[in-house]
């Protein structure tokens, strides 16, 4: 439209009626910082009409239909963008730190890592925000509510999403995932950095590939965030969205629908007829948000329909979007902008030398060592010819996870970039164009490695093997992987083979554990963009303070029979709290380049109930080399009326560790972890309790060198 006219008029017609929302926008509560934020909040929604109420509750993304929630210009209130992933740096946003996958940060067993790698995220979000909004631009990944972490345990491992989870076991996912929002979340007393949206509930660990029943009458679909519980739909569940999580569990913030999944209350679980049916039995159970794959006529569009239709009452659907408005206002929206620091975060954040340089920490302390023969490593010299081949090798793609940020290739270094240092003369080849590894060059390969003094051979899956989408049939190398790395050490000669690993699920590579020319295994998983330089510090010790010290977060199984059917949602013979007979490799294994000795475990004779068990143990590291030790405690209940784990672990901690400097080391274990899960609900039971401390599982094969100290403590009854 072309304007006719006096420009002067039109620009000071502008003006006025600018400065008189400004005039009118101050003189609501809402924007009263001396209020309560309730008070603040229910002003705000007073003021709503339901139809303004079902536009902010419809539009949470995914695409440019249905995001951002779009502006109330009369009250003075912006579009704002719902959709943000902040999984291992911010997604599809432009540039940004890339971190370790979250399974990767898994292994670091470091919960300050992790919140400072949070942090860091949650800043260049924010900065990301601010100039977006500077600038007038909303829409998905341009938000500061993030769909992250991913709290989801690692049932299965043949899951194509375990790379996005802390691991198999829920305390330490749980700690983690309390770490990272936390960090994500900031340290302000009055705001939030950038909020956490804490994923899936419930019922949610695979398979991703087909539709099937899972036991207990639990239905999981090809879409996410779809399950069904007990013939209910999640998304429908009052029990699980209200009774549980918000009045057992005390939550009070806002429940989002994944992608599609009240559209499949109606075409999934036949649960409802019809989008106002739908919307009804979404927001009585506790919904706030839709995601919908770009659909403006999604279910929550229909909002208006059922309160008109008596199917929900209006005061329902104000209290369910009351905690979006909540959130917006402790980011900091309707506030003086001086008022809040993190306005003042500029995008000089992104990519600066301090988040490369956490990024690189990260990724050298998420590496596991499965394999040293007689101490092949550390590297102590250069050598004069050197190979560097696989699919893995120098493909910045595939060394990042699902879910990670715009990808940049000058930024990113591979392991044939790093490993490089180690020789004048480096030799390489791919053997296959990508992981499937359908089509193999052995020819490459062979004339690579057979002029090598040692060669790293790069295996491994990639996204394009496991993610969302993307379960694996079986834990078997790809393609013809295993027969390149077979090629590999017969071109050796008995040469000295080592194996980098990137991958998140399990691999079968018993041949290269009881093959003596594998001299070396390292388990990089997905390190991102400084995988190639922290390897190469991992595989030297980089400036004496770089022994691998990552831990596996998830059991490794030895044999296929092992594991139990994807579909069968019971944890029977499921993670090492339930597991039976020989592991590959088990929970919490890696290997170090030095040895620990733990003594002196001090623990209580008895302990009451609701009592904290605090426990006192030594460490030492009783090599030459210094270097971080992952001390584990777990417990065992030894005379339970109900079942229980075999093991659960209770507290870690991860130390660096110098020569002959012992430390000591005080673990309190919170009461709520001792208790057991009885028809009552979770009760502290009288009985003998024993506890293990050690750098391992007890009894575990491998072992890893270092002792495991026990004690028994008899719970007793008031």
């Amino acid at each position: 439209m072309t304007f006719r006219g006096n420009p002067s008029f039109f620009v000071f017609l502008v003006y006025s009626i600018y400065c008189s929302a400004i005039l009118t926008r101050g003189d609501y509560p809402f924007r009263n910082v001396s209020l309560p934020w309730d008070a603040r909040v229910d002003n705000l929604v007073s003021l709503l009409t339901i139809d303004e109420i079902q536009e902010q509750m419809a539009r949470g993304g995914h695409g440019p239909h249905v995001s951002p929630a779009p502006a109330i210009p009369r009250l003075g209130v912006g579009p704002y963008s719902w959709n943000t992933e902040c999984l291992d740096g911010d997604v599809d946003a432009g540039p940004a730190t890339s971190f370790p996958q979250a399974l990767g940060l898994a292994a670091t067993f470091s919960p300050d890592l992790v919140e400072r790698v949070a942090r860091a995220t949650g800043l260049e979000v924010r900065a990301k925000y601010n100039n977006y909004t500077q600038h007038g631009l909303y829409g998905d990944h341009r938000g500061l509510s993030c769909f992250s972490p991913v709290i989801n345990i690692m049932r299965d491992p043949r899951w194509g999403r375990n790379q996005e989870t802390y691991g198999e076991d829920p305390i330490l996912s749980g700690i983690l995932a309390t770490s990272f929002v936390h960090g994500l979340q900031g340290n302000d007393t009055r705001y939030v950095l950038a909020n956490a949206g804490c994923k899936h509930f419930d019922a949610h660990g695979g398979p991703e590939n087909i539709p099937y029943v899972y036991d207990h009458h639990i239905i999981k679909t090809p879409c996410l965030g779809v399950s069904r519980i007990n013939g209910v739909p999640s998304c429908a569940n009052k029990k699980l969205l209200t009774d549980i999580l918000r009045t057992e569990w005390g939550f009070k913030g806002y429940v989002v629908s994944d992608e599609m999944a009240l559209e499949w209350i109606i075409t999934g679980h036949h649960y409802a007829n019809d989008n106002v049916t739908a919307a009804a039995a979404a927001v009585n159970a506790g919904v706030s948000l839709e995601i919908s794959p770009d659909i403006i006529d999604n279910v929550f569009a229909h909002i208006v329909a059922a309160v008109k239709a008596g199917k929900i009452s209006e005061d329902t659907v104000r209290s369910r979007v009351k905690p979006l408005f909540y959130t917006r206002m402790r980011l900091g929206e309707f506030d003086p902008p001086d008022m809040n620091p993190y306005t003042q975060v500029n995008v000089s954040l992104i990519q600066s030398p301090a988040h490369r340089d956490l990024a690189l920490e990260a990724a050298v302390k998420s590496l596991v060592l499965l394999k040293n023969q007689n101490g092949f490593l550390p590297l102590k010299q250069r050598f004069n010819q050197i190979a560097v081949v696989g699919p893995m090798s120098n493909s910045p793609a595939v060394l990042y996870g699902d879910y990670s940020p715009t990808i940049n290739e000058t930024l990113t270094v591979t392991p044939l970039n790093s490993l490089g240092q180690l020789s004048d003369v480096v030799y390489s080849a791919d053997g296959c164009s990508n992981p499937r590894c359908t089509t193999y060059d052995s020819d490459s390969v062979f004339a690579a490695v057979s002029k090598a003094e040692v060669t790293f051979v790069c295996l491994g899956t990639s996204n394009v093997i496991e993610s969302e989408g993307n379960d694996r049939a079986d834990l078997e190398l790809p393609g013809k992987q295993l027969q390149m790395l077979k090629d590999v050490v017969s071109a050796a000669g008995g040469k000295p083979v080592v194996l980098l690993l990137f991958n998140a699920g399990p691999l079968n590579i018993t041949w290269a554990v009881n093959n003596s020319a594998v001299v070396a295994i390292l388990e990089c998983f997905f390190p991102a963009q400084t995988a190639g330089t922290a390897i190469y510090r991992a595989l030297t010790n980089y400036n004496g303070v770089s022994s691998p010290a990552g831990r596996l977060p998830a059991t490794w199984p030895l044999l296929a029979s092992q594991i139990p059917d994807m579909v069968n949602y019971s944890m029977a013979g499921r993670t090492y709290r339930y597991f039976e007979g020989q592991t590959l490799y088990p929970f919490g294994y890696g290997l170090s380049y030095t040895t620990f000795n733990y003594s002196d475990l001090k623990t209580p004779a008895t302990l009451n109930p609701g009592q904290d068990l605090v426990v006192q143990v030594t460490v030492a590291n009783t090599g030459q080399v210094t270097a971080d030790e992952v001390t584990q405690v777990y417990v065992q209940w030894l005379n339970s009326s109900v079942p229980t784990p075999r093991l659960q672990l209770v507290a870690f901690n991860r130390t660096t560790l110098y020569p002959s400097q012992p430390q000591t080391l005080t673990f309190t274990v919170k009461a709520s972890y001792l208790e057991v899960y009885t028809d009552n609900g979770w009760e502290f039971e009288p009985g003998p309790l024993r506890i293990y401390v050690g750098g391992q599982q007890p009894g575990q094969e491998p072992p890893v060198g270092s002792n495991v100290l026990s004690a028994i403590i008899v719970m007793t009854s008031l």
